[in-house]
């Protein structure tokens, strides 16, 4: 599902780019992600998940890597 949602902001910030599959080791600011095209990523999966782990952290952090940003997810939803 993240992966769709990721996709999904992709194409809601106009970047023609798309992903069958993504590597955990995907450098997020090399996938055509932006700052905003991350916030909007956040907003769907909250939507869709009813979690924000970004605003449960106490420090935040910026994942650089789509295996950090889905390890993140993981840890919060336990």
């Amino acid at each position: 599902m993240i992966l769709e949602k990721f996709n999904e902001a992709l194409e809601q910030t106009d970047v023609d780019q798309r992903f069958e599959d993504i590597n955990d080791d995907q450098v997020l600011l090399e996938s055509g992600l932006d700052s905003l095209g991350f916030a909007i990523l956040v907003a769907l999966l909250e939507e869709e998940l009813d979690l924000d782990p970004f605003q449960q952290m106490k420090d935040a952090v910026y994942p650089t890597t789509f295996g950090e940003f889905v390890a993140i997810y993981e840890k919060y939803s336990l």
